[in-house]
C-alpha cells in the first residue's frame, strides 16, 4: 500500500471541489483531488451548460473567472463578433468539453494542487483512520482510496479533509449526522415542503390536490444532461438500447395526441407553450456550435428524470450506484428512440424527433453521452446552520432575506425541486415538482461545517439544509463559491491547527473579498471597484438595508 500525505485532501472532482484545491493552493498549502472518475469537473464537464443563477453577479470570485475564461475560450477560437460568442451568453452557456478543458487548464496554474482520477473512495468507517484532536473530537489522520485501474489501495493522509462529493460519501464515512429525507411542511415552517403537487411556473399557493404536506424518505430525480444538436455533420443518431422496454414510454402517445402536460393547461409563467418535436422530451438551451443542454422537460408527464429508482443512490455503494447509472441511460435512450421510431406516435412528430441527435464531438470515449449522472441531491450533512427556504426568502416586499454576518457568499436561485414519484393516476402534476422565486441571499460558514464528526472537515458540496432549502444551494455557482470558501478556511486550519468550527471567519472573508468573492450583492457595486470590500462589510453589519449601495 502506498500513501501519501498533503495539507488538504479533498474527495470529489466536482467544480466545489476543484475550486476549493485551487483556493488552498493560493494560500500556499499543498492539496490533492481525488476523483473517481476519469475526467474531473462535475456536471459542468457533463452536459449542465447552461448555468443555473439568477442573478448575474450574484456569485464572485472564482465562479466568476470560470465564466470570464469561458468567454474568453469562445473569444479566440471562434472570433469576438462570432455567433458561438453570442451563444455563449457572456459565458454563462459551454460545451461540456469547454467546461471540462476551462477547469483543468484553472487547475494547471497551481501545480500545488494534485488530481488523481480514478480513485475511488467508498462511505465505510474503516475507510477512514481517525487521530486524537485538540478538543474533544477527533480528527481524520487518513483515507483509503482504491486505484479503479490497478486495484490497488492506497491510503492518503492530510491536516484537512473536504466532502466535495455530491453524496456526501466521506462525511457519511466519518461518523457525521446527515439527513436523506423530504421534511414536511410542519417542520420548518416551508410553504412547498413535503409531498405538493404544483403546476409549474405558479405560485407556492397554488398547490394541487394532493398536498399534504407530509414528509417521506424520497428523494428528487436524476437524470443525464443531454448535449444534443439538430447540426447534420456533428449528430450521432440514437441507437435503441439492449435494454429497451416500450411500455415505459407508451403513454406519450396520447400526451403527443391529446397536447396534454404535468401541468396547468401546457402553461408555464402564464405564457402558453407550443413544444413540438423533441421540445416535448427535454427542456433545451441553445449553447455554442449548434449543441444544447438538454435538460428534464417540466412539463412532461415523462422525460429523461427517472423518479423512485434512484431513491437508494445517496447510501448506496458503487456497484449499486454503477447499476443505476446503466439503467438511467439506457431508460433516456429509450425515449429518445421511442420518439424517433415508434409507429404509434404521430409520423410529423417523429419526424421532428428526428431532427436531433447527440453531439458526435462531445465524450467521444462514452458513446457521445454524459459520463456522469446528474445527482441532484444526496446526502446533506447536518451543518452548524441548517439552510432552510426562509433563508432564501425577503422577509417583507422588495425586502432582503436574513442577512448571515458570516457569509461565505451570496448566491441565488428558484427553491426547485425534481419529481419524487412517478407519474400517478389521477394526478395532473408530479409530486415534489417545484419551482418558487427567491432573492439574491448570503449563505452561513456553518452550513459547510458540520455540527458532529472530525473536527478537520469540511463538507462544502453535501452542504446542510432542508430539502427545500438545499434546492436552492445545490447549483454549481453556489458550490464553487463554498468550495473556494472552504479552501481559504482549510488554509487557515492548516495555519492555525484549529478545528473548522473554530476558523476566524472575519478572516476568511477578508481573504475571499481579495478575490474578488461576493459576500453580499448589491445591484451597484461590482469586485474590484474601489468601495467593494467596504460595502461588502457595511452590508454585512446590517447597515445598508436595500438593494443599492451608492
Amino acid at each position: 500500500m502506498s500513501q501519501a500525505f498533503f495539507d488538504v485532501v479533498i474527495v470529489g472532482g466536482t467544480p466545489g471541489g476543484i475550486m476549493a484545491g485551487i483556493a488552498a493552493a493560493r494560500e500556499g498549502k499543498s492539496a490533492i483531488v481525488l476523483e473517481r472518475t476519469g475526467h474531473v469537473g462535475g456536471l459542468p464537464a457533463n452536459g449542465l451548460g447552461a448555468t443555473d443563477i439568477g442573478t448575474r453577479g450574484c456569485t464572485g470570485g472564482l465562479f466568476g473567472e470560470f465564466v470570464g475564461r469561458v468567454k474568453r475560450h469562445y473569444e479566440e477560437t471562434c472570433g469576438a463578433e462570432s455567433e458561438q460568442v453570442r451563444d455563449c451568453s457572456d459565458g454563462y452557456h459551454f460545451e461540456p468539453h469547454v467546461g471540462e478543458k476551462v477547469l483543468l487548464g484553472m487547475l494547471a496554474e497551481w501545480p500545488g494542487v494534485v488530481v488523481r482520477t480514478m480513485q475511488q473512495f467508498d462511505a465505510l468507517r474503516e475507510k477512514v483512520r481517525m487521530v486524537k484532536g485538540r478538543g474533544v473530537r477527533e480528527r481524520i489522520g487518513e483515507i483509503a482510496v482504491i486505484d479503479r485501474g490497478s486495484g490497488r489501495t492506497s491510503w492518503v493522509s492530510g491536516k484537512v479533509f473536504l466532502d466535495a462529493t455530491y453524496e456526501g460519501d466521506l462525511a457519511a464515512a466519518a461518523g457525521c449526522a446527515w439527513r436523506t429525507r423530504r421534511e414536511g411542511r410542519m417542520e420548518y415552517g416551508e410553504a412547498m415542503a413535503g409531498k405538493v403537487y404544483k403546476a409549474w411556473g405558479t405560485s407556492a399557493e397554488e398547490l394541487g390536490k394532493g398536498s399534504t404536506g407530509e414528509g417521506d424518505e424520497t428523494i428528487q430525480a436524476y437524470n443525464y444532461r443531454l448535449c444534443l444538436t439538430d447540426v447534420a455533420g456533428n449528430r450521432a443518431s440514437v441507437a435503441r438500447p439492449a435494454k429497451y422496454d416500450r411500455q415505459e414510454y407508451v403513454s406519450l402517445i396520447e400526451d403527443v395526441k391529446l397536447q396534454r402536460w404535468a401541468g396547468k393547461g401546457g402553461y408555464e409563467g402564464g405564457k402558453e407553450l407550443h413544444r413540438e418535436g423533441i421540445g416535448r422530451l427535454v427542456n433545451m438551451v441553445r449553447l455554442p456550435n449548434g449543441k444544447t443542454d438538454s435538460n428534464n422537460q417540466h412539463l412532461a408527464f415523462i422525460s429523461t428524470d427517472l423518479p423512485v429508482e434512484n431513491y437508494e443512490w445517496p447510501t448506496a455503494g458503487w456497484e449499486w450506484r454503477d447499476e443505476f447509472a446503466g439503467r438511467l441511460r439506457d431508460y433516456i435512450l429509450g425515449l429518445l428512440w421511442f420518439a424517433q421510431h415508434d409507429e404509434g406516435l404521430p409520423g410529423e412528430f417523429r419526424e421532428k424527433c428526428l431532427e436531433w441527435g447527440l453531439a458526435a464531438d462531445e465524450y467521444g470515449d462514452n458513446g457521445n453521452f454524459p459520463r456522469q449522472v446528474y445527482v441532484r441531491e444526496g446526502r446533506r450533512v447536518e451543518g452548524l446552520h441548517l439552510f432552510t427556504a426562509w433563508d432564501a426568502l425577503p422577509g417583507e416586499a422588495g425586502g432582503r432575506p436574513p442577512v448571515h454576518p458570516d457569509s461565505i457568499t451570496a448566491s441565488h436561485y428558484a427553491l426547485d425541486s425534481h419529481a419524487h414519484q412517478k407519474r400517478e393516476e389521477g394526478r395532473v402534476h408530479l409530486d415534489g415538482f417545484l419551482s418558487c422565486p427567491t432573492v439574491p441571499y448570503t449563505v452561513p460558514y456553518g452550513v459547510i461545517v458540520p455540527r458532529n464528526g472530525p473536527e478537520n472537515l469540511l463538507t462544502p458540496v453535501p452542504v446542510s439544509g432542508t430539502h427545500i432549502g438545499f434546492s436552492t444551494l445545490r447549483m454549481e455557482p453556489c458550490w464553487m463559491a463554498l468550495g473556494e470558501a472552504a479552501g481559504v478556511a482549510a488554509s487557515l486550519m492548516v495555519e492555525t491547527g484549529v478545528g473548522a468550527a473554530r476558523v476566524d471567519v472575519g478572516v476568511m472573508q477578508e481573504k475571499l473579498l481579495d478575490a474578488g468573492a461576493v459576500l453580499m450583492y448589491f445591484a451597484d457595486a461590482r469586485p474590484g471597484e474601489a468601495d467593494f470590500k467596504r460595502i461588502q462589510k457595511a452590508g454585512l453589519r446590517r447597515e445598508i438595508r436595500g438593494w443599492k449601495a451608492l
